[in-house]
């Protein structure tokens, strides 16, 4: 692992936060992450190191607010190298569009380095942009118990059902597993309607949507795609 420009997937994201910081010669470190991403022994946003300029967000999970921060600490002058870490369990898809353009082209001595728990949460305009660095990944297939093969009206109403209380963060990433199994499954008839359905699923989410009632609707959607 290296001080350049990255998406780094871990599972141990208090670790791996602690190891870029270590890796530092005489760099400044901007950090913007959620509190699960900081240990218990440092759980504020004043880190021992005095290099280190950390701020935990307001809410659970990174929003557009957030965003906005990272770009404005992009844009600030300074002839020092700046690492900027951003980290999330799951950086939803409106926060990576906000990104994409300081991403794609930073100011001069920024460095951005996403820290984040899943590959497939990551937008392919992101990953296009940014080298993956892949630490250790999550076993996603044992959260999503169903089997998207044979699907039915009665597996889509107990999944919804064990899934009333999912927040949207969490639930951001069960619809991103839901699209991957349904796309290799090639079981569904997938017209450009039921693709922006699976856009849209994350948009609406991230505005607040009720979790439950976008799953149901998506999941009722592919039932009727389902190939016959």
């Amino acid at each position: 692992m290296r001080l350049t420009s990255q998406v780094v997937i871990t599972a141990q994201m208090p670790k791996t936060i602690e190891d870029l910081e270590k890796l530092r010669s005489n760099e400044t470190f901007v950090e913007i992450i959620t509190p699960a991403c900081v240990t218990d022994v440092a759980h504020d946003d004043t880190p021992s190191q005095p290099f280190v300029h950390r701020h935990i967000t307001e809410k659970v999970s990174f929003s557009v607010s957030d965003a906005k921060l990272a770009i404005e600490k992009a844009y600030m002058a300074s002839d020092e190298q700046t690492i900027i870490i951003l980290a999330d369990k799951a950086f939803s898809p409106l926060v990576q569009n906000k990104l994409l353009k300081v991403i794609e082209e930073p100011p001069k001595n920024k460095i951005f380095i996403l820290v984040t728990e899943s590959k497939s949460t990551v937008l392919d305009t992101i990953k296009s942009r940014l080298p993956i660095t892949v630490l250790s990944e999550k076993n996603e297939e044992e959260v999503l118990a169903l089997d998207i093969e044979q699907l039915s009206l009665a597996s889509v109403y107990e999944f919804v059902q064990e899934h009333k209380r999912t927040d949207a963060k969490a639930m951001t990433i069960l619809v991103e597993r839901i699209v991957k199994a349904v796309i290799t499954s090639e079981k569904y008839n997938l017209d450009d309607k039921t693709l922006n359905l699976f856009s849209n699923s994350y948009v609406v989410l991230d505005m607040g949507s009720p979790p439950q009632f976008v799953l149901n609707a998506l999941l009722l959607k592919l039932l009727a795609r389902k190939k016959r």
